[in-house]
Parts: structure tokens; sequence; C-alpha cells
């Protein structure tokens, strides 16, 4: 009814307001993600179901675990609640652009403490048909060999997973790509799992031999000849590992999981480098990768570790966008200051928000 200037009495007032607040706080209850401090609780929307092309190999395995099948594309991602809504947003983009989506397995490395019922739940609910396990991470051993860098984020213990993932995976599996959850794909994860290694290589993923490689280490590295010469007869290019092809069994027989950990010890008696979990990988493996077109890890989009400022595509094309560097698409878009290829981002974004509710 109209008010045209009548104010209630104030008993009447105090209901309308309660009336008012009413939805408010249904909604922060079901939906926690409205609330700044809730984000534990992100609900997401489920996904579109995505079949197999007729080519598409069968993963029949004769009765042995289907996770361990020859015929799949096997994804290996940490999951943690901090970063969920980027890892459901690449899942998403890895499924929509695949010929066989029912032939990509996914294996999820999450703390041993985390809460691993709700991240289960989390998956299945926006992917019923989504073949995963998740294992538990164990961060104890490596929480004492990070040393701080330059952006706090770098130090989380998951983000030294990957140097682990032949012990935590199943030893059944051959071959894993190693995706960061700050990402999405264009184009089909075959293409990318199926990277020639060559003989005897373990690892694949694009170089960049035009990056100072210098500027990864400290003067304390480059000054000591013994640690230089690590470099020696290789044709050292800086890498991104956010996104590698690792063949397990060479990684397993090579123990390269001991070389990365004997590297970071060095490093808490001498400051050898700055930068997080890169520098160790660099130390392993660069000048002894295989080659991966740039098109499968166009980095850098969430701009520097400092500011995060807005970066262009590099030159050529795409197949994979990275948001590396401190700036993430979803905290920018939430803030209502995206930068432009965050919108690239924004249409796998499965964030289920209380004001656009599914019908």
């Amino acid at each position: 009814m109209p008010n045209f200037g009548f104010t209630p009495p104030h008993d009447q007032l105090h209901r309308h307001h309660h009336h008012q607040l009413l939805p408010l706080l249904l909604l922060l209850l079901f939906f926690p993600s409205a609330s700044a401090t809730s984000s534990n609780y992100q609900r997401f929307k489920e996904a579109p179901q995505f079949y197999n092309s007729p080519a598409c190999p069968s993963l029949d395995t004769g009765g042995t675990n289907e996770m361990c099948s020859d015929q799949g594309v096997h994804v290996a991602m940490t999951l943690d609640v901090a970063y969920i809504r980027g890892s459901m947003a690449a899942i998403l983009s890895v499924l929509q652009h695949s010929s066989c989506p029912q032939n990509i397995l996914f294996h999820f490395i999450a703390s041993a403490t985390a809460d691993h019922h709700h991240l289960r739940y989390t998956i299945s609910r926006s992917f019923p048909s989504l073949k995963f396990q998740i294992y538990p991470y164990d961060s104890s051993a490596v929480s004492g060999l990070i040393s701080t860098s330059i952006r706090s984020a770098l130090d989380c213990p998951l983000n030294y997973a990957r140097n682990y993932l032949a012990n935590l995976l199943p030893p059944c599996l051959t071959r894993v790509v190693y995706l960061d959850s700050d990402l999405v794909l264009v184009d089909d994860i075959a293409k990318l799992a199926s990277t020639p290694l060559g003989d005897s290589t373990v690892l694949a993923a694009p170089e960049y031999c035009n990056a100072n490689f210098t500027s990864y280490f400290t003067p304390t590295f480059w000054s000591n000849p013994t640690l230089s010469l690590t470099f020696s007869g290789r044709k050292a290019c800086y890498f991104n590992t956010g996104v590698i092809v690792i063949d397990l069994q060479r990684w397993r027989q090579g123990d390269y999981t001991t070389k990365i950990i004997e590297w970071m010890e060095l490093q808490k008696r001498m400051r050898i480098y700055e930068l997080g979990s890169l520098p160790p990988f660099l130390l392993v493996f660069a000048g002894n990768i295989a080659p991966v077109d740039h098109r499968w890890n166009q980095h850098g989009l969430g701009g520097d570790n400092y500011r995060g400022l807005c970066r262009n595509l590099h030159p050529g094309p795409v197949s994979l966008l990275h948001w590396s560097g401190k700036g993430k698409p979803w905290v920018r878009l939430d803030a209502n200051r995206p930068c432009p290829l965050d919108a690239l981002w924004a249409p796998y974004d499965l964030l289920q928000t209380p004001f656009a509710l599914e019908s």
C-alpha cells in the first residue's frame, strides 16, 4: 500500500526492517560466499556434461583401477579453499575443449589437514561424472625447507606439492600433466599430454630463453664457482612450473624429488635464490627439458609478484591462458577492477552468487 507520507508506529517500523533483513540473513546462511569472511563455503553451479566423440578410445582396464588407464589423459592439480574458484574454472576449461572429456582423469593434491569431504563434495556437485581422486599431502616435511620469498602466497606448502608428485600419485601412473589453478585452456589438453619426451627426458614445458636467467639466483650463487658450474654445459632457460608434462617413471628412477630437496636444504644454509618453488626446478632441470610451444603457457597475465598490473598476451597463438603473478582474475572481477584479459577467464567461473540463482 502506498505510504503517502504516513509514518508507521515505531514497532511496525521495527518489524518492517526485520522483514527487509530476513532475506539477507537467509542469503548469508545458505550462500556464505556472499560474506567476505566465509570463503570456505563458496558454492558452485553444476557444469554442463561433456561427452566423448565416437573416435575416443575406451578406458577399459580389464578390471584394474580406471585411474591408472593408459588410454586416459592424467591431470594433476592442487586443491585448496583459497584457490578452489580458480581450480573449478580450470577443470571446466579442460573438459569443454577436450575431444575425449570422459577420458580425462584428475588427480588432486590437497593438504592432509584440509577438509577432504568438503572438497570432494564441491567437485562432485559441479562435475557429477568427473573421474577424480584426492590425495593427502603431508606438508610438515617441506614446511621446514621453505624459505621466505618475495610474495607470501608463493610460500604456501601446497606450492611445493609438485616436487612430490611421483611419491603422492599411484605407482601405476606413467605420465601426468601438472596444471596450476590460475589458468584456463582453450585447446585440447590431449595435444599437450602427448608432447614427445624423447628417450630420457623427464619433463616438458615451454621455455623462455629471452628471460634474464641470472636474475633467478642471487649474487651469492653466481659468485660461488662450485654452484655456478651447475649450469655448465646446459643451455639453461627459464620455464614456468605451472604447466608441465612429467614422465613419472623416469622421475622416480632418477630420484628427482631428492635432488630438488637437496637444493632447498642448501637454500636454508645460504640464500641462493629469491623466488619460492621455481628455482630448485630450474637448478635440476633447466637446459634438460623437452620443448613445448609457447601457446601452451601464455603466462604472466596476473602481472608481476609485487603489484599485479594488467598484462597483454604474448604474440602468437593461444592454447592456455595463465594468470601467474599477483593479480588473480576472480579477485579483480569481484573488486570491479578487472584487467581486459580477465574477461577471457570469466566464462569459466562457476561461482554461484546469491543474486543469480538458477531456477
